[in-house]
């Protein structure tokens, strides 16, 4: 990236330091700023993060801007704001899916607005009229948190542009730089400098919330492909027949008492 490099030299000479004054900054050794401002190595995320916080700047402005002394900062983001998204196109100009696997979510921190990073990564299109009008990603989820989609399957998601327009109850793949890539039902609406609170669907899962600053994107959960076929319901038993209608009696008892 070569923004990365030709950025870290101007940022680095406009605060005065030599190589070595900012390495000891950052806790690293001076030969890997002179390859990161060579252009021979690229930081990894968490540096990333550490370089772009000393300098006041995010993630996207250190990667995407060409920073110099002509360039302004934006307006920190809201909900509403413009965000870079990298995609990939077919030979007809047609969008693609692209899958981030398992394997490769941790990477996605990292270069998820890298027009290279995303042309790499496998990619599919489906012939559904639904999701062929706007901007879809799928995200393969592990972990029985959302039950009963099942650990492996591959969540189809659209891009939300406008944070605001997200729905609290409806699920959502959340891409923050503290959790990485989690699919989830939304507790809230969104709003700046708060926290988003993440649902599981497997009640053995707590509640959970994340800064609104952490997030870097949010994707419209719209399908799921899975392998893995659905049981059959089993005959409801004299346990769990019980159970129906003590919380039935529960409720009733919930609507007198208002």
């Amino acid at each position: 990236m070569a923004n990365i490099s030709s950025n870290l030299k101007y940022l680095r000479k406009k605060k005065g330091y030599t190589q070595q004054q900012f390495a000891d900054a950052m806790e690293i050794k001076r030969s890997l700023i002179g390859a990161y401002e060579e252009d021979r190595a690229e930081p990894k995320y968490d540096l990333l993060k550490k370089i772009a916080e000393y300098f006041d700047l995010t993630i996207d402005e250190f990667i995407n801007e060409n920073i110099n002394e002509n360039w302004k900062p934006k307006p920190k983001s809201q909900g509403s704001n413009l965000r870079v998204l990298s995609i990939s196109v077919d030979q007809n100009d047609n969008e693609n899916i692209e899958l981030v696997p398992v394997k490769a979510s941790a990477g996605y921190l990292n270069g998820f607005s890298d027009p290279q990073y995303i042309q790499d990564l496998p990619k599919f299109q489906l012939p559904i009229p639904a999701l062929r009008q706007g901007t879809f990603r799928a995200f393969e989820i592990m972990g029985d948190s959302m039950l009963p989609i099942q650990p492996g399957s591959v969540i189809i998601g659209e891009y939300l542009d406008n944070w605001s327009d997200l729905k609290q109850g409806e699920t959502y793949v959340i891409i923050s730089r503290s959790e990485g890539v989690v699919y989830k039902r939304a507790g809230n609406r969104f709003k700046e400098n708060r926290e988003l609170k993440l649902i599981s669907d497997n009640k053995l899962y707590d509640t959970y919330a994340i800064d609104a600053d952490d997030i870097l994107e949010i994707w419209k959960a719209k399908a799921y492909i899975s392998t893995t076929l659905p049981n059959p319901t089993p005959e409801p038993t004299i346990e769990t027949l019980s159970s129906m209608m003590a919380q039935m009696q529960k409720s009733i008892s919930q609507l007198n008492k208002n």
